[in-house]
C-alpha cells in the first residue's frame, strides 16, 4: 500500500489495531489523522510522530463525523486512505441486552461505518483514486453466544463493505474488508469485562488469542495483493468451520458455556 504523500483517516486510532495502523503509516511518510473518543490515547499516539495528528471524533455522530473529516482536509489535504478499525464488543445475552445499548452498539459500529465511509467517498471518487479499509469481523459470520448484537454489527459491516466495493469497483477507489479473529487488543478486554463467551476467555487465558502486529502484517500483505475480502491468522479456517459444519461449530462454542 503506498503511503508516502499521502493523507489517511485512522479510526479508533488511540489504541489496539487502529494505533498499530497509524503509526505504520506514519512510518511509511503518510500525514495520519487519527480519530477517536479517548483523548488522552489520542495525544500520546500523536506525540509520537509529527506525521500524526489527534482529531477527537464520535463516530456515531453524522455531525462531527462530517465536521472532523472536513477538518482533515483542510489541515492536511484531501484523504488518499481510510482505515477504518473504531468498534465496540460488550457481551450480554440477548434476552438481558438492553434495546438503548443495542441501538449505540449499531450506531458505532455499524453507522460509525457507514458515516465515515459517506464522509471520504466524494472526493475519493472525484479523484479517481482512493482505498478504504473497513474492519468488520469473523464474528459476523463465525457467530458465538452472548456477542449476538456485536455479531449482527459486524454482519451488517460485513455486508455493506462487500456490497460498496463492487459497487465502486471501476471508479478507481478501492474497498477492501478485514475479517479478523479475536484479537488481543482492548476490544477483546470489552468483551470480557462484562458477560464473555467462554470461548474468548480461554483463549485469553492460554495466549490464544491473535496478535494484533501479525494481524496488522497480514492485513498489509491483503492489501497489497489487492484482495477484496481480507481472512487474517484463523479467521479462514472459522468462515470455512461455520459454513461447512454449522452443526458441529455451535456445540463446540456452547461448550464452552458450561
Amino acid at each position: 500500500m503506498e503511503t508516502q504523500g499521502k493523507v489517511a483517516i485512522v479510526t479508533g486510532g488511540a489504541s489496539g489495531m487502529g494505533q498499530i495502523f497509524a503509526r505504520r503509516l506514519a512510518a511509511g511518510g503518510a500525514k495520519v489523522a487519527i480519530f477517536d473518543v479517548n483523548q488522552a490515547g489520542l495525544d500520546a499516539t500523536a506525540a509520537e510522530s509529527d506525521n500524526l495528528t489527534a482529531f477527537h471524533c464520535d463516530i456515531s455522530s453524522l455531525e462531527d463525523v462530517e465536521t472532523k473529516v472536513g477538518q482533515v482536509a483542510e489541515q492536511l489535504g484531501p484523504v488518499d486512505i481510510l482505515v477504518h478499525a473504531a468498534a465496540l464488543m460488550p457481551a450480554h445475552l440477548l434476552s438481558e441486552h438492553t434495546h438503548p445499548d443495542m441501538e449505540r452498539l449499531f450506531r458505532i459500529n455499524y453507522f460509525g461505518t457507514t458515516y465515515m465511509n459517506r464522509a471520504v467517498l466524494p472526493s475519493m471518487t472525484e479523484r479517481g483514486t482512493g482505498r478504504i479499509l473497513n474492519f468488520g469481523s469473523i464474528a459476523g459470520i463465525a457467530l458465538v453466544p452472548k456477542m449476538g448484537a456485536y455479531c449482527a454489527t459486524k454482519a451488517a459491516v460485513n455486508a455493506y463493505t462487500e456490497v460498496l466495493q463492487n459497487e465502486i469497483r471501476n471508479t478507481g477507489v478501492r474497498a477492501h474488508l478485514i475479517c479478523p479473529p479475536a484479537v488481543n487488543t482492548p476490544l477483546v478486554d470489552q468483551t470480557i469485562d462484562t458477560d464473555s463467551p467462554g470461548s474468548i476467555i480461554e483463549s485469553k487465558e492460554k495466549g490464544r488469542l491473535a496478535d494484533p502486529e501479525k494481524i496488522v502484517d497480514a492485513i498489509f500483505k491483503g492489501v497489497a495483493k489487492d484482495k477484496d475480502i481480507i481472512y487474517p491468522s484463523e479467521a479462514k479456517f472459522l468462515y470455512y468451520w461455520r459454513a461447512l459444519a454449522p452443526k458441529l461449530w455451535w456445540k463446540t462454542v456452547m461448550n464452552f458455556e458450561k
